[in-house]
């Protein structure tokens, strides 16, 4: 429930005072570690990561300076996959950032990076691959940069950013059917 408040409080405070940053640019939002965000283990449980990094996606495109752009025209941001390594736990009331950035796409998909750090170092990388959606379909890439007026060449991807993508890809390939090539035929038995 307090991710409610906080999600409020993203809308009605932080994204009116945040900073100005270019779309390549590196956001970065600060947090505590509630009681109520974590376990019995007496850390942040792994269920809230995904919770604050939507948080600080939503305020990362603030801080681009277009949230509000993208909401007026009924973007809405689709997650695809989500990849997380766990370093070192956040205990209860520690303070912590969370620093998003954008570190690349290709035809079909955006890919952010996250990263939750604190005083003690490292805590959690993560990265997600994303889209965005209008009217139950999905907002061509280049569209998506035409709004935002970024005419640049894609950064470089991370290596494990790549590594991930062919990952994904060979999931995709492992577990779904293959694709009918031609229409069979069936031959009466006479």
């Amino acid at each position: 429930m307090n991710l409610y408040f906080r999600l409020v409080w993203l809308f009605l405070w932080r994204i009116r005072h945040c900073n100005k940053i270019d779309f390549l640019g590196t956001s970065k939002i600060t947090y505590r570690a509630l009681p109520s965000d974590c376990d019995i283990n007496f850390h942040l449980t792994n269920s809230r990561y995904p919770a604050f990094m939507d948080l600080a996606r939503t305020y990362m495109m603030a801080e681009m300076g277009f949230l509000k752009r993208f909401i007026k025209l009924g973007w809405m941001p689709i997650v695809n996959a989500a990849e997380f390594t766990y370093i070192r736990d956040i205990k209860p009331f520690a303070k912590f950032d969370i620093e998003t950035k954008l570190v690349g796409w290709d035809e079909k998909y955006f890919y952010i990076e996250q990263r939750f750090v604190s005083e003690r170092g490292l805590h959690c990388i993560a990265h997600v691959r994303g889209v965005f959606v209008c009217k139950r379909k999905q907002v061509p890439i280049p569209t998506m940069l035409a709004e935002v007026g970024f005419n640049e060449p894609a950064p470089e991807m991370p290596a494990e950013v790549v590594k991930w993508k062919a990952f994904l890809q060979l999931k995709k390939d492992r577990n779904l059917p293959p694709a009918p090539s031609e229409p069979i035929e069936f031959k009466s038995a006479s």
